[in-house]
């Protein structure tokens, strides 16, 4: 019966641990400035999104190089031979994916992007969106990085990213990393979309009100 007893009490307790909101979450849902930072973080992302392809039709050029194809995964041989770096997972919610982490993965990964257009725009005909999509991307990492900043415990300095060299001898492969570059980035923002709704109180305010109605 004691058995039992200490059983259930330990049952509980790790169900109660698991609901129980991350204080790190908590410093972003209950500080006003942290929710108007994550709300504009949402707008920048949700821009980007909307303007990737566009993005993508003013600089892509071969009709067989699609956003969201299914023939985009027998371009992974040529993204190592050209040196597409891959971007970080992103993920909330477990043992290994603090937001913190989330955060940081945002973070790296929107610059790791953002690295990888400013050395292909250069071979581009037309540069215009790239150079405005390049200017949001670098709006949207200040607003990701005053979130860490936010929920980081001791200071951190963030490390500058390495600039991104590719090989790129001829004009198809510079399609094909900016191509796949937007594709994985557009990819990435959706997760970022997923994340941050997460975080916007006013999201979940808006949700309760209409399900009052």
């Amino acid at each position: 019966m004691n058995f039992l007893i200490v059983f259930t009490i330990h049952c509980y307790m790790a169900t109660v641990a698991s609901s129980a909101p991350l204080p790190e979450r908590n410093t972003l849902v209950e500080d006003p400035l942290a929710q108007e930072i994550v709300q504009r973080s949402r707008s920048l992302i949700e821009k980007i999104l909307l303007s990737i392809p566009d993005t993508h039709k003013s600089s892509i050029h071969s009709e067989a190089l699609r956003l969201n194809s299914s023939e985009n995964a027998n371009l992974e041989t040529m993204a190592v031979t050209i040196g597409i770096p891959s971007a970080p997972v992103l993920k909330v919610g477990s043992e290994h994916f603090t937001l913190k982490t989330s955060l940081k993965h945002m973070s790296e990964g929107l610059q790791l992007y953002r690295a990888t257009l400013s050395a292909v725009s250069p071979r581009l005909e037309n540069k215009d969106k790239v150079t405005e999509l390049l200017a949001d991307i670098r709006d949207l990492v200040i607003q990701i990085n005053k979130m860490l900043k936010m929920v980081q415990s001791e200071a951190v300095v963030q490390p500058t990213p390495a600039p991104v060299v590719l090989r790129l001898p001829g004009d198809y492969e510079v399609q094909v990393a900016a191509h796949l570059t937007l594709d994985r980035l557009q990819s990435f923002g959706q997760d970022m979309v997923r994340c941050l709704r997460s975080l916007d109180q006013s999201n979940e305010e808006e949700t309760e009100s209409k399900t009052n109605i």
